[in-house]
């Protein structure tokens, strides 16, 4: 069938897309790489006629031109499902705030109501195929169930976006689609890792990846610890591994050109490389168009525990803002500051706990250095307060920094202090043991 006479008919400019917002509006602003660009300018030029129009999205990597103004927060708020950088500077302004949720149940929050039903729906997509589907690149996320849900839905074709191959809901079809906006077609925007790895990152990935067995199916989070582990599987003798992951990162390449990636021992999903968004250089975008070994799925099915358990040899390698000596992770914030969400890591270490063979790592260098050149430890007594709960302490299972591993399931309070105070910087030992003393979590037998 021929889609070209309903594409022509439902064009529109980009002035015309945003003019359907009207104040009060729940608008999606699709989801990280496929945030719009063109819509998003022509909105911002209606700025003083709009009120309380509420933004919604994630992990926005390049400034949106609706919060150019100073006073943009009068008009918009930014409710992130994940914050990156950007949307940190948009909290300090008063225009942006975090919505927690658990990033597996996030297309189910659109279908059941628990989130208010989109007015409007704005995405990024690469060019219509000849079945008439837009894809929406490697951002299938939760975009599915939010157009499902939506009044309207138009998209901002774009001829560099990754036509990214999938399972389910990866695309939306031209009779879905309210308008459709030829925008002048920008590079997706670039995440990178971060820098080069670390010697502290190489030493946290090594004793990771001694404990990664053949066969095995990866998840990594994003940052230079997980990259570096990425790293050192391209170099290392391990064959055969798969991939089922929430997000889709530059290391995936370098392990799979490297032939360490063939999913032959997945029992599900069997040779494909399976994700719910991706975001990293063009080399990795590159690898992922039209490409059918990579699946790209809602996050209700790469995050569900239920599916992550089914998966032998899981291996799932996330970072951490803190730890406590009670085994409590926080990964999204540091006291108050909200640094990033909580996502999907929770899903995967209970699923890669019930995985049979499988095992959860949470890494983190073991101490920072703030503003002022003074050192501080990650492992802390408890958590900053305010700091929020990522993984429970009853959840987390391997804890890594540069100083060793320690497995910290089903210990009692003061094995868990004694095997976490054992990993932490030398430096901060003996102080952690008395705070341990005073909390009441310490053997005298342990000194």
């Amino acid at each position: 069938m021929d889609y070209s006479k309903e594409y022509d008919q439902k064009l529109m400019s980009a002035d015309q897309a945003a003019a359907v917002v009207q104040s009060g509006d729940w608008v999606d602003y699709g989801w990280c790489v496929n945030t719009p660009n063109a819509i998003d300018a022509a909105l911002a030029k209606r700025t003083d006629e709009l009120k309380n129009v509420n933004l919604r999205g994630g992990i926005i990597i390049n400034p949106l031109a609706v919060f150019e103004r100073e006073d943009a927060g009068e008009h918009f708020t930014w409710n992130s499902w994940h914050m990156a950088g950007y949307e940190r500077r948009l909290i300090s302004r008063g225009c942006c705030y975090y919505a927690p949720i658990r990033y597996s149940e996030l297309p189910r929050y659109y279908r059941d109501g628990n989130t208010p039903k989109p007015n409007v729906v704005y995405a990024v997509v690469s060019p219509m195929d000849k079945q008439g589907f837009f894809s929406f690149g490697p951002s299938a996320s939760h975009l599915g169930a939010a157009c499902e849900m939506a009044d309207k839905i138009i998209v901002e074709v774009n001829q560099n976006m990754p036509r990214c191959l999938g399972g389910t809901e990866s695309g939306v079809h031209i009779s879905q689609v309210d308008g459709i906006v030829e925008s002048d077609n920008p590079a997706v925007p670039e995440l990178g890792a971060g820098g080069p790895a670390t010697a502290v990152d190489k030493k946290v990935a090594q004793l990771i990846v001694d404990q990664i067995p053949n066969g095995a199916c990866l998840q990594l989070g994003i940052g230079g610890m997980p990259n570096a582990v990425g790293s050192l599987i391209a170099e290392s003798d391990l064959k055969d591994l798969g991939v089922h992951t929430e997000m889709y990162v530059d290391a995936f390449v370098d392990i799979a050109k490297a032939g360490k990636i063939t999913g032959a021992c997945k029992s599900i999903d069997r040779f494909r490389q399976t994700y719910a968004f991706g975001a990293g250089t063009k080399k990795m975008y590159d690898y992922l168009d039209d490409n059918p070994e990579l699946m790209s799925v809602s996050v209700d099915y790469t995050n569900d525990v239920r599916t992550i358990s089914a998966i032998d040899n899981f291996i799932s390698i996330n970072n951490c803002v803190d730890i406590d000596l009670y085994g409590q992770i926080s990964a999204e914030s540091s006291g108050t500051k909200q640094i990033s969400g909580a996502g999907g890591q929770l899903d995967f270490v209970l699923g890669a706990y019930l995985s049979k063979g499988g095992k959860s790592f949470i890494c983190c260098s073991s101490t920072f250095t703030d503003k002022q050149g003074q050192m501080h430890s990650r492992i802390r007594p408890t958590l900053v307060d305010g700091s929020i709960v990522t993984d429970t302490r009853a959840n987390t299972h391997y804890i890594v920094t540069e100083y060793g591993m320690v497995n910290v399931k089903g210990l009692s309070t003061w094995q868990k202090a004694e095997a976490i105070i054992s990993i932490a910087h030398p430096d901060f030992r003996d102080e952690l043991i008395k705070e341990a003393e005073k909390m009441k979590i310490w053997r005298r037998s342990n000194k």
